[in-house]
């Protein structure tokens, strides 16, 4: 329930701040805005303001338009009111306000939450895995990882985007330093990094584990009907060898993964018990349906992004910045085959994302939707119909031409796009349906 209301929340928001944008820039242009509508499908709200515009709220609120008059609409109004008599600039302005909305959004958002502040981890490398791309480069574990590229780096949620961003590429400088001493450069070859987030962390397939809370021996949890609890394994049980040899918590997840059945020695309240689990497979992964207990993390691995109203400001503009690089060096690496296209996520994704954040904290879900805001940004710029870019890219046109395109070739262009757009949501919907 906490998913679907804070994804609705995120969602209503997102799609109000990107029309606002095309409707206070066709105001500012003089064009007569008929209907400002959030959602698709039944009205659950409307209203007429003294200009004239209605104002829709519908059961829907996966979209939202705004509708403006032109002289071939079937209204009272002047002329020069009409968005077809507008000059390309003006028409260009309305377009692009959209997607700039979406970007000062997210730079707002970001800005409360540097003020507020944010507790995050230090990305602080805690193992580097044996035969991995992170070994090949001879990065030393306890390594504070401060910059990835030109990107500078404050948490493992930078350090991963910035990563991802690289995917493809063969000499990708990182640097950092071990206890806040001299700077440490050195080079990643990313060239043959394969990402598939649905079967493994991306930071574990290049051989980075991060510090973290230790993994205790203690189960903390087993989920009901799982391959665990139908061996007998309890909560409070300690897990003392996995397959004859000592505990280690990343060691099981790599044999449970691999499906095969596992021998375990565990203490269950004083008595120690030989079993054999089989992992189960569901969605992409294997699991057994146990849940460890942690050690806390310690208090030098911990940091609060938080600045002043200045700094929060430039840190936020940064940020915005960062993200959109990022996004469009995935959109490429996705073209050029790079990365997988099982890493695309929906809607469900989306709703995931939201109520596990908001669960977390409102700086977090601030943070997650200034992040969805800049992803609209970036793909509503994107130069394909029925998308904003779309609509730039046949401006230029005309302004080139002197003329627009005919009405023919636009809807051939508008078929294209949209039929591409359909199947990419198709696409990024049917992956989370095979990873819910």
């Amino acid at each position: 329930m906490t998913s679907i209301i804070a994804f609705f929340i995120l969602i209503c928001v997102l799609v109000f701040v990107h029309e606002y944008g095309h409707f206070w820039a066709a105001r500012k242009c003089g064009v007569k805005v008929i209907r400002f509508s959030i959602g698709f499908g039944k009205v659950l709200f409307k209203k007429k303001d003294k200009q004239g515009t209605e104002f829709v709220f519908s059961l829907i609120p996966l979209g939202g338009y705004v509708q403006m008059w032109n002289d071939e609409t079937d209204i009272n109004a002047p002329a020069q009111q009409a968005l077809n008599t507008k000059s390309v600039l003006q028409r260009a302005f309305i377009i692009i306000a959209g997607p700039a909305a979406n970007f000062i959004f997210a730079i707002l958002a970001y800005w409360v939450v540097f003020i507020a502040g944010i507790p995050t981890v230090k990305p602080v490398i805690g193992e580097i895995l044996p035969n991995t791309i992170a070994s090949q480069a001879r990065i030393p574990t306890e390594l504070e990882i401060t910059k990835i590229g030109h990107q500078s780096i404050q948490d493992w949620e930078s350090a991963s985007l910035a990563l991802v961003g690289f995917v493809g590429n063969k000499n990708v400088p990182l640097e950092g330093n071990i206890n806040g001493n001299s700077t440490q450069k050195y080079e990643l070859d990313l060239s043959n990094w394969s990402i598939d987030s649905a079967k493994e962390n991306p930071l574990t397939a290049l051989g980075i584990r991060p510090k973290s809370a230790k993994v205790t021996a203690e189960i903390k949890q087993v989920v009901e009907n799982s391959p665990a609890s139908q061996v007998g394994i309890q909560a409070g049980d300690r897990i003392l060898q996995i397959n004859q040899q000592p505990f280690n918590w990343f060691n099981l997840v790599e044999l449970v993964q691999a499906g095969k059945p596992i021998e375990l020695k565990i203490e269950q309240r004083g008595q120690i018990k030989d079993l054999v689990v089989q992992p189960e497979k569901k969605d992409e992964r294997y699991i057994i349906g146990v849940i460890p207990s942690y050690e806390p993390l310690a208090d030098k691995y911990r940091t609060e992004l938080k600045y002043d109203i200045l700094t929060a400001f430039y840190k936020s503009i940064e940020k915005v910045w960062s993200l959109t690089q990022t996004i469009l060096q995935f959109i490429g690496n996705l073209i050029s085959g790079d990365l997988s296209i099982k890493n695309l996520g929906g809607p469900i994704s989306m709703a995931k994302g939201a109520g596990a954040t908001a669960e977390i904290g409102l700086v977090y879900y601030l943070s997650f939707m200034a992040l969805i805001s800049v992803n609209l940004g970036v793909m509503n710029l994107f130069p394909l119909l029925p998308l904003d870019g779309g609509q730039l890219v046949l401006l230029a046109v005309e302004a080139i031409r002197g003329k627009a395109l005919s009405e023919k070739i636009q809807l051939k262009f508008q078929q294209i796009g949209f039929a591409f757009v359909l199947s990419l949501m198709l696409f990024a919907f049917a992956n989370d349906i095979i990873h819910f």
